[in-house]
């Protein structure tokens, strides 16, 4: 195979280890799977409940994919034809040195294309086989909790590492066969592999989000708030929408989040690590060991696997302390591994072959900063929690304020860690050049997702427990006997420490997207620099060399442009929502005015579902096209320096808005918790029903789409926006300055790109058809 020729026996070797630990991997989570599906699934009932679940989420996924692959269909063909615009790389020239350019071309758009086609399918099968599996997990963790909190976690957990596994090993396998095949010509395939995964998880990311957060804003207001009943009660119309919610957003989404972001961070290393190849006299080693690190976090993740533990016979447990004991086994596995390993393979680099594992480990550490910076702001023991919870005394208003405050002070927190990792990078680098300096922000965000697994774990964990706690509430519903009042204090214990990991998992995925876009910041740079020196332009020219001037006119509005696009998105995102949720009030009120509550006639959960799932298919095409046609209007019509400044403007937008939207609405849930678990007293005030938990859930109301739709969603919207830009550059540099007939082609297709922005932004505030019908007919009613 071309990309195994000319490199030494060791990294050959490591080549084809990292490969059968993909492999690995991926059997692994097959197997992990199969000792799950062997748990029992409870009585009857609890079965029925499942099922309804089961086959809300199918047919969600089944809609989902018909929206999506029309529009992958249309970007393969773009991608292959947008290679011809430009000169093949020197790399790619020289790994097929027997053929001609124009061959050498075809080869790569063809590579491309293939790659994005890949990205995406494992992108989509990394999201849809780990919610089927949370979904076959969470009736078995509901049955599980009748025996012991022990068995429960052990389910719920290792159900959560199926997916970590086939999130790690998938994205492994792609990355690890492209460079196989390609060589160094591997970072202009793995582009496409990049996009395709991040564009998918950006459609998961919005879809389940909508759903999820349709459903469960329309339960809680009319269930909760108007009728006094408690959450997954079973007369509720919208519960079984809220439950599939979960799956469909929390799981599949998250998978596919994390997924594209390790892939990212992967294919920034890779270009970073070409550019030093070339400084360096062709030293491999950039390239090859952020493989290398990769493949020793699939490793750790099953060693830390086996530390979360709690005792099997007991029924009580400290489920926080034993999934976090994992990630700590799994991080100091990682660091002295890959330490090991750049001790034996880095002797030759410059400057010591430390800095590179130093760089690495920074990412670990960052990784455990913000796993803990999320858990004060969002846990039910952090003070900013608790201060929310107090707040519930004078109503909803000075709820919503206190928890608005907190979710600004964690923006700014989370920027400070990230500034000291980047420092860090400068330190470590900075004597050699930027190049250098983005080179190893790149290595902190593999370190960072070197615990892939063990994050969407943690992940899955939340809504596996969560739809469990659900299933028993429906199941057992008018049941006193111990072993059910046992069950039951389990699954709350559980549920809410999965509400903490699925925030603090969130905080992570949003750390590693700021990360992981800097390092492509930074492959921009080195991308525009040669396609800039391939047409001629001197070394002082360059834009490594000028760097991105934000006295610049055209820079600056890019910058502005870029700041305000994550809120645009975000806008276009809880408007769906409150769209979608202000439908299913109205079904749910009208199904209780029939009689569902006094038992005249059964609840219609269809209704909802359809609801929800009709909200999420509209907007998936229009928020895409945010992403994928805003870059390239900006780049066309103000050039490739503004387009770098619309990169710097979305990176530091979009992370603050991101953090603030993620940590806010936990931090409302978790309050929310706490009221529920005080001792129920109306006449003090205390617990569910209480005038303090009506106020509690509306500001959890408020935040479930701050945190489960638009907050989520920003982490992929950024990434495809800077691998978009990474994409065009050398087309936007080729045609900067051109004059006459081609000049008119770039302002006519800036044009019709401007009319398609347009029409996702119009179509994105219009009501689908089917929902304006399903509102008449509820007012009618």
């Amino acid at each position: 195979m071309y990309g195994m020729e000319g490199l030494k026996s060791f990294e050959s070797i490591a080549i084809w280890v990292v490969f059968a630990i993909a492999i690995f991997s991926i059997v692994y989570a097959f197997y992990l799977r199969a000792n799950i599906l062997r748990e029992d699934k409870g009585s009857e009932k609890m079965q029925e409940v499942w099922r309804a679940i089961r086959d809300g989420a199918d047919a969600y996924l089944g809609r989902q994919s018909k929206s999506i692959w029309p529009l992958i269909g249309v970007l393969t063909v773009v991608l292959f034809a947008s290679v011809a615009i430009i000169p093949p790389s020197e790399e790619a020239l020289r790994q097929f040195a027997g053929y001609d350019a124009g061959t050498v071309t075809w080869i790569i758009g063809g590579a491309r294309a293939i790659a994005f086609i890949m990205g995406a399918v494992a992108s989509m099968q990394v999201g849809q086989l780990g919610m089927r599996i949370a979904v076959e997990a969470n009736v078995r963790v509901a049955s599980a909790s009748r025996q012991s909190f022990g068995k429960a976690l052990d389910i719920a957990y290792r159900a959560g590492l199926v997916t970590g596994m086939l999130t790690s090993g998938l994205g492994l396998l792609g990355g690890t066969l492209i460079f196989i095949i390609l060589g160094i010509a591997a970072p202009d395939a793995l582009l496409g592999f990049g996009f395709g995964g991040t564009l998918l998880a950006l459609f998961m990311r919005v879809g389940g989000g909508i759903f999820t957060k349709a459903a469960d804003v329309g339960a809680d207001l009319v269930g909760k708030v108007e009728a006094g009943i408690p959450e997954d009660d079973p007369r509720n119309p919208a519960v079984i929408a809220d439950l599939v919610g979960d799956n469909v957003g929390d799981c599949a989404g998250m998978a596919a989040d994390i997924f594209e972001s390790s892939e990212v961070t992967i294919v920034s290393s890779l270009i970073l690590g070409l550019a030093l190849w070339h400084v360096t006299g062709n030293q491999l080693e950039w390239i090859i060991f952020p493989l290398i690190v990769r493949g020793i976090g699939v490793i750790s993740t099953v060693v830390g696997a086996y530390f979360v533990k709690s005792g099997e016979d007991s029924k009580s447990g400290n489920a926080m302390k034993a999934i976090f004991n994992g990630l700590i086994i799994s991080a100091i596995f990682s660091s002295v591994l890959f330490s090991i390993a750049g001790y034996l393979y880095l002797q030759n680099i410059a400057g010591g072959w430390w800095r590179i594992p130093a760089a690495v480990l920074v990412g670990v550490i960052l990784a455990i900063v913000i796993d803990r910076l999320t858990d004060y702001f969002t846990g039910s023991d952090g003070a900013p929690v608790n201060e929310i919870k107090k707040s519930a005394d004078t109503g909803p208003a000075t709820l919503i304020l206190s928890g608005i405050s907190g979710g600004f002070e964690s923006s700014v927190w989370s920027v400070i860690v990230i500034a000291v990792t980047i420092i860090a990078s400068i330190l470590l680098f900075g004597q050699f050049g930027a190049t250098y300096v983005l080179y190893g922000v790149s290595m902190t965000g593999i370190g960072m997702l070197t615990l892939t697994g063990n994050i969407v774990a943690m992940d899955s964990f939340g809504p596996i427990s969560d739809n469990a706690n659900g299933i028993g509430e429906m199941s057992w519903s008018g049941q006193t006997d111990k072993t059910t009042q046992d069950a039951q204090k389990i699954m709350a214990d559980l549920d809410a420490v999965g509400n903490t990991t699925k925030a603090i998992t969130k905080g992570v995925a949003i750390g590693s997207a700021v990360i992981a876009a800097v390092s492509l910041f930074g492959s921009f740079l080195v991308d525009v620099s040669r396609a800039q020196a391939t047409l001629g332009v001197p070394a002082e020219g360059l834009l490594s060399a000028t760097g991105i001037r934000v006295d610049i006119p055209q820079v600056f509005v890019g910058m502005l442009i870029g700041g305000a696009l994550p809120w645009l998105f975000s806008s276009f995102a809880v408007q769906a929502v409150t769209r979608a949720a202000s439908l299913i009030v109205l079904e749910v009120r009208r199904q209780f005015k029939l009689g569902v509550l006094d038992g005249k006639i059964q609840p219609d959960y269809r209704q909802a579902v359809s609801i929800s799932t009709t909200a999420a298919q509209k907007e998936l095409v229009t928020l895409a096209l945010l992403g994928v046609v805003t870059p390239i209007i900006v780049g066309l019509t103000l050039q490739v320096e503004a387009l770098g400044g619309f990169l710097a403007g979305i990176i530091v937008s979009g992370q603050l808005l991101a953090v603030f939207l993620n940590n806010a609405g936990g931090a409302w849930d978790n309050a929310k918790k706490l009221i529920e678990d005080e001792p129920k007293d109306p006449a003090k005030n205390l617990g569910k029903g209480s005038e303090r938990h009506k106020a509690s859930v509306v500001g959890d109301t408020v935040g479930d789409p701050f945190k489960d739709t638009a907050g989520p969603a920003l982490n992929p919207m950024i990434k495809v926006v800077n691998l978009v830009a990474v994409i065009i550059a050398p087309i936007v540099v080729q045609y900067q300055g051109v004059t006459g007939a081609p000049l008119a082609i770039v302002w006519v297709v800036s044009l019709a790109l401007i009319g398609v922005l347009a029409w996702a932004v119009i179509r994105s505030k219009a009501p689908a058809q089917s929902m304006t019908a399903e509102l008449g007919d509820s007012k009618k009613k």
